[in-house]
């Protein structure tokens, strides 16, 4: 038996949203009462925002005024550089492109609802089982509520569905922490050993990646021989998650007075005492999603390097050609159907002279290689392009920018994803005219958050920045979302690979493409 690392193999798993605990968490969301999606009905979305923020998060409704501050802090450049529409507001588009890069940016989460690619009049909002499937949109139907009569949402509003968000995502993993410790047989009110924590949080990460895949967990969770072996890299996993229980032990031990504050030290559950409660086991993996994906980014880094590898054009696309012969040399990876590629926006097919390729960026943001399908958020590669654009909005501070102002800042950016060899980008010439371009389509200065800026940054940043599609042609699908066609036959990689050295044209500039 061998687990493929990727959401090929890790199918989602469904959480029920229904009389979960609010959890005390490091950010000061508090643990008061519970998640009462039972007895929200279509009123409750008329709501004024405080109290339909109680009922989403039982806690009250509160959220504590330093965590709102911290996040509109986090969120000032960006939000700085979007387009308002009355005064210092921004429509609902902007909001939830907002929302979309901050937990994008911060953790490599993807929230959905909230993704770039979806029409930005779709509406789904009020199914009868939003709460546990739709709960981005609930938010954002209770926020829109409140401002149905105002033109736009102020950046308290935008860190207030932030918070929210991230206490639902928090409180949802408690369910699965309960089904773990029920399947252990250990009751969810008896403080655990340390080594009782850690057969709790190993099972809780095969649960965690496998999603919905039953037989696989309980093969795995049966057989720790299997596990080891065929689980990609599951020793090193474990010295990950241990490392967060000692993380939290080194808190205890070096600052009392803190994690006394938060809950995590208290007579019997301090650094004298190693025992950990289920709180203590729900507050660590709250922290294992928000840093998952950077202790999984060595993988998407060595998919980006190998990937790179077949770019000799340095255009930031692989031909489908190169792309299947290394797949069928390799173990899990590159093994998409075309028809898949093209529904996640990761194939160009629009240079009839070369043919068929991937874009190296939309591939490695897509779905497809998102380690963890959650039912309302997916942990993905980190975005390289994000920490590019915040550099961009810090030094334009401003929803719109010259030319030349662009040019000078994008070209002391250091691209900080290529390989060593990789030479600067030279932004003369196409590139500058193509700015030039969109200026004047602009009344002369450039629009920070449009497609055509988002289109240039991925000419000029090809490796790192995703090509923009257009909102309702790609789609944010996992395997098992797409259905069983997602991975190529082994016949039809090898005629696309038997293709491999027979084209031999001569590189396109990238901005040319456009």
């Amino acid at each position: 038996m061998q687990i493929r690392a990727h959401a090929g193999a890790f199918s989602m798993f469904s959480i029920a949203l229904v009389l979960l605990p609010c959890a005390a968490t490091a950010s000061g969301l508090g643990r008061k009462g519970a998640l009462r999606a039972a007895h929200l009905d279509a009123s409750g979305l008329q709501s004024e925002l405080g109290e339909a923020m109680a009922e989403a998060l039982g806690c009250g409704g509160h959220v504590g005024e330093e965590h709102l501050a911290e996040i509109e802090e986090q969120i000032t450049h960006m939000w700085q550089t979007l387009p308002k529409v009355a005064g210092d507001r921004v429509e609902r588009r902007s909001l939830r492109y907002l929302v979309h890069r901050h937990f994008n940016r911060k953790s490599a989460l993807h929230i959905r609802g909230f993704e770039p690619t979806r029409p930005a009049n779709a509406s789904g909002w009020g199914d009868a089982d939003i709460l546990s499937q739709r709960v981005p949109a609930f938010v954002e139907s209770v926020l829109e509520s409140r401002h149905k009569l105002e033109r736009g949402f102020s950046q308290r509003d935008a860190a207030v569905m932030i918070a929210t968000l991230e206490q639902l995502i928090f409180d949802s993993e408690s369910a699965l922490l309960e089904k773990v410790y029920k399947e252990q047989f250990k009751p969810i009110d008896r403080s655990l050993s340390t080594q009782g924590l850690g057969q709790v949080l190993e099972s809780y990460m095969v649960h965690w990646m496998m999603s919905e895949d039953k037989d696989a967990i309980r093969l795995l969770l049966a057989n720790r021989t299997l596990l080891e072996t065929s689980f990609p890299h599951w020793e090193q996993l474990v010295g990950f998650v241990h490392g967060e229980m000692k993380s939290l032990d080194f808190r205890r031990q070096n600052t009392p007075h803190a994690t006394s504050a938060d809950a995590s030290s208290r007579r019997g559950h301090n650094a004298l005492a190693q025992r950990y409660s289920f709180d203590d086991a729900h507050g660590i993996i709250g922290g294992i999603t928000k840093s998952f994906a950077s202790y999984w980014e060595s993988e998407c880094a060595s998919m980006k390097e190998a990937l790179i590898d077949m770019d000799t054009r340095h255009t930031g696309r692989v031909p489908l050609s190169k792309f299947y012969s290394s797949g069928l040399d390799s173990d899990w990876r590159f093994g998409e159907s075309e028809t898949y590629l093209r529904e996640l926006g990761a194939l160009d097919e629009t240079n009839v002279w070369i043919g068929k390729q991937v874009i190296i960026p939309n591939y490695i943001q897509a779905a497809s290689n998102c380690i963890v399908s959650a039912p309302h958020y997916l942990v993905c590669c980190v975005n390289d392009c994000e920490g590019l654009l915040g550099e961009i909005e810090e030094a334009v501070g401003a929803p719109v920018a010259e030319p030349s102002e662009l040019l000078a800042i994008v070209g002391n950016l250091s691209s900080q994803a290529t390989l060593s060899d990789d030479p600067p980008r030279d932004l003369k010439g196409s590139l500058t005219s193509q700015l030039e371009q969109i200026a004047a389509a602009h009344g002369g200065r450039v629009p920070l958050h449009g497609r055509l800026f988002a289109q240039w940054l991925h000419y000029a940043f090809p490796r790192e920045c995703p090509f923009p599609h257009k909102a309702g042609t790609a789609n944010v699908l996992t395997p098992t979302e797409f259905g069983s066609g997602y991975i190529a036959k082994e016949e039809e990689m090898k005629e696309h690979a038997a293709a491999v050295n027979t084209s031999n044209f001569s590189a396109v500039a990238p901005g040319e493409e456009q």
